[in-house]
């Protein structure tokens, strides 16, 4: 008979079903967006606007989200978010025109824009610290996961049922994931009836939702600032492959949907291989050195430098074959900073890791709004489709360089309110 799945292994089973199909609702208008723009109207400059529509909410909530999912615990935060972002794509198959599939993407970041940070939350209180770097990478391999079946699960269910029912199926399968969430997850891991106390004995001691707790958000903010512009660095090139992909394959290279989305889905699941093994690379490291420094740092650096590399062999040839091996190089070095990038905010503060992470991932949300506006500019302005990598390459370089910035090995440090001072004392001279 075989041996069921522990407690701790099924929440994080969990979190990466909600990573995949986030990231398969947020991507699946790429793959669909050739379809969507002729039947809307829609020019390059406008589509970009309709990518990057997602990012402005998912921006915004990403330090709010986190501290509401810090402060009311995952369980609830995801319940409320997973609603919004499966109405939010269903609606999506609802529209009539710019305007409306601009308010669909609104409504879909503001559900999706607290996910990962609460995520991040319900990983401070179900994993092992010695496990955090895995627990980050396969998460994310799962989204990117999800970003690799996207291409051709919706161009099998836009040709059978059409871009809009793609959508109103893709919606309905979040909803699912909702309630299986709400029955199953518990905040604190001793409230859950499959947990073992072998598994409690691992985990760091919880922090229960409901207890407030001043964040002290100016401090908070200044240390992660550095791991934000990091992510910055980072969510560049990941939002460019996301949004337009696809359409990179079929503009620049002619190919039908069905083939474009096969060359995008290769791209991707070489992510998947990336997210996967930063993480544990990172961890491996962590638990032979000891150094919390090194473990994060010299995953992060290898994985920008390589991208950085990989993305400039593009600019040398026109053959598809090989563009598409440089392409899937560059996103699997860019996928290894995954794990460690994410661990971060958790090493540097586990008690706000929520709204740390938060701060974090802005940066790649500000890059997602920017990132997609950008490239559909430039291929309108110059009509060239492999210039805007060029814009990856510089930042990719740049975030191997800021990445010694953030320190992860120095934790957190309340900044400690003075004392009143004592009644009849003299007031202190400078």
């Amino acid at each position: 008979m075989p041996k069921r799945m522990s407690a701790t292994n099924s929440v994080l089973f969990l979190l990466c079903l909600m990573y995949f199909i986030t990231y398969l609702d947020r991507v699946n208008i790429a793959t669909a967006g050739g379809v969507i723009s002729q039947d809307l109207g829609l020019s390059n400059t406008q589509f970009g606007l309709i990518l990057s529509a997602f990012a402005y909410p998912y921006a915004i909530f990403q330090v709010i989200g986190g501290s509401v999912g810090d402060r009311f615990g995952a369980r609830r935060t995801l319940l409320v978010c997973g609603m919004i972002w499966a109405a939010a794509t269903i609606l999506t198959g609802l529209v009539g025109g710019l305007i409306s599939l601009f308010l669909a993407r609104v409504l879909l970041g503001f559900g999706e824009g607290a996910t990962f940070p609460t995520a991040t939350r319900a990983m401070q209180n179900w994993t092992a610290p010695g496990r955090r770097g895995f627990a980050q990478g396969i998460t994310h391999a799962f989204a990117r996961l999800g970003n690799a079946v996207a291409p051709p699960i919706v161009a099998f269910l836009i040709y059978h049922v059409g871009w809009r029912s793609s959508f109103v199926i893709l919606g309905l399968v979040s909803f699912v994931w909702v309630g299986v969430w709400w029955l199953y997850f518990r905040d604190n891991p001793a409230d859950h009836a499959s947990i073992t106390q072998e598994e409690l004995d691992t985990l760091p001691p919880p922090r229960a939702p409901g207890v407030r707790q001043a964040v002290p958000w100016g401090a908070l903010t200044k240390r992660i600032l550095p791991v934000t512009i990091t992510y910055f660095c980072y969510g560049w090139t990941l939002w460019l492959f996301l949004g337009w992909l696809p359409t990179f394959f079929k503009q620049s290279y002619g190919l039908d949907l069905k083939n474009s989305a096969l060359f995008a889905s290769g791209v991707f699941f070489a992510g998947v291989v990336g997210d996967t093994l930063g993480g544990v690379l990172s961890d491996k490291i962590l638990e032979r050195t000891g150094n919390v420094k090194l473990a994060r740092l010299s995953i992060i650096v290898i994985g920008f430098l390589g991208a950085a590399a990989s993305l400039t062999g593009v600019f040398f040839t026109k053959d598809l074959t090989m563009v598409a091996l440089l392409l899937s190089s560059g996103f699997f070095f860019a996928e290894l900073v995954i794990g460690p990038i994410w661990s971060v905010p958790m090493d540097i503060a586990p008690t706000y890791s929520g709204t740390a992470s938060g701060l974090m991932n802005t940066g790649s949300a500000v890059a997602a709004i920017v990132s997609p506006i950008v490239f559909g500019f430039v291929v309108d302005k110059t009509g060239d489709w492999t210039l805007p990598f060029a814009g990856s390459i510089g930042l990719a370089l740049l975030g191997a360089g800021l990445a010694f910035t953030m320190h992860p090995e120095r934790k957190f440090e309340e900044p400690v309110p003075e004392a009143p001072p004592a009644p009849g004392a003299a007031p202190a001279t400078r």
